[in-house]
């Protein structure tokens, strides 16, 4: 329902809240794990509150202009994105909305759709590339994990957990951060230099590791405080790159007619995709070591240079007319070049 100039901006709020979210349940954590011998209990049980909140709030909130196009209510449709829009003018996209709506009602399958070669951009990039990258940046495991992998830099179990409660409030820095730069910047801009950033992170606590940690060897405090500050940096170039833009560009990429199934199977591909990492973390560290954090510094390159060579600029481009920008790449044209000269035929 956002406008286009400041669509990044609002979808950004997802990441914020989200992130508020963890660095409050970190909080909780923190001072429940000194309430012995019950404090688990309170702050599994704490979850209740903002469960119904959830609850409460969705009995309130309004249906979508697109969904109430596609339910032909289109007076109702027409209401809302009066309301939402501020202004009576809306004639140029609500009827940008209908004749979307028309063209994903002639679509009978579209998961079945979503695999087609004109689709192929949407496919590669939105619901498969990014949300497996966003997970393969390791940044799930360093959340999971933190306290596990301060514990075993030296940390104390409680210094252990305030060092994770500082990567999450580094978290809602980055998505604070995102939200005034997504729409100034450009998500391939953003995307691009957190990788830069993030891949110089993650070989540089590699390589301190291998040298200063391991066999024997204790690692000095200040060297131990040295990587929870890279792990936040890197923290940081995530909150307000990966994390963010693995939600909000696939949001914008698909048409009408492939947004439900397209979206659905970028949620099935991330969860996935945290799973999987999440199961073999604390495996490939205790076999890799600090060759984990190098295998990261790999697979953030390799993030970047599909983002580069596979991703255009989507920044206030219409989602309804983000179809233009394939035509206009050096790949993903001959797709869809294809599908519109069979179409001319």
């Amino acid at each position: 329902m956002a406008p286009a100039k400041i669509r990044g901006t609002v979808n950004q709020l997802f990441q914020l809240t989200t992130c508020i979210g963890i660095l409050v349940a970190n909080l909780i954590n923190y001072k429940t794990d000194q309430i012995h011998p019950w404090g688990w209990r309170l702050s599994l049980g704490l979850a209740v509150v903002p469960a119904t909140l959830m609850f409460i709030g969705g009995l309130f909130l309004p249906e979508t202009p697109n969904s109430l196009v596609e339910q032909g209510k289109l007076e109702e449709a027409k209401a809302v994105l009066i309301k939402v829009r501020g202004t009576n003018n809306i004639e140029a996209e609500f009827q940008d909305l209908v004749e979307a709506s028309e063209a994903a009602r002639a679509v009978k399958n579209p998961f079945r759709n979503l695999f087609a070669r004109r689709n192929r951009p949407q496919l590669v990039i939105g619901a498969i590339g990014l949300p497996a990258f966003q997970q393969l940046t390791g940044m799930n495991s360093i959340l999971f994990y933190a306290p596990v992998m301060f514990q075993s830099l030296g940390f104390g179990g409680s210094a252990s957990l305030i060092s994770s409660t500082m990567t999450n409030a580094a978290l809602v820095i980055a998505a604070i951060m995102s939200m005034y730069s997504a729409d100034k910047f450009g998500r391939r801009f953003l995307l691009l230099e957190a990788s830069f950033e993030m891949f110089c992170y993650m070989v540089v606590v590699g390589v301190t590791l291998a040298l200063k940690f391991g066999e024997g060897k204790e690692l000095p405090k200040s060297l131990g405080l040295v990587l929870v500050i890279l792990i936040c940096l890197f923290v940081l170039a995530y909150g307000r790159s990966w994390g963010p833009m693995g939600w909000l560009v696939p949001s914008e990429i698909f048409p009408l007619e492939t947004r439900s199934a397209g979206q659905s199977v970028v949620v099935c591909v991330n969860l996935f995709f945290t799973a999987l990492i999440a199961q073999c973390f604390l495996v490939s560290l205790c076999h890799l070591k600090y060759g984990i954090f190098l295998l990261f510094a790999g697979l953030v390159f390799g993030m970047g240079s599909f983002v580069y060579f596979l991703l255009p600029e989507t920044k206030q481009v219409p989602i309804e007319e983000v179809y233009l920008l394939w035509r206009q790449h050096w790949l993903w044209k001959r797709y869809v070049e294809d599908h519109d000269e069979k179409t001319d035929q």
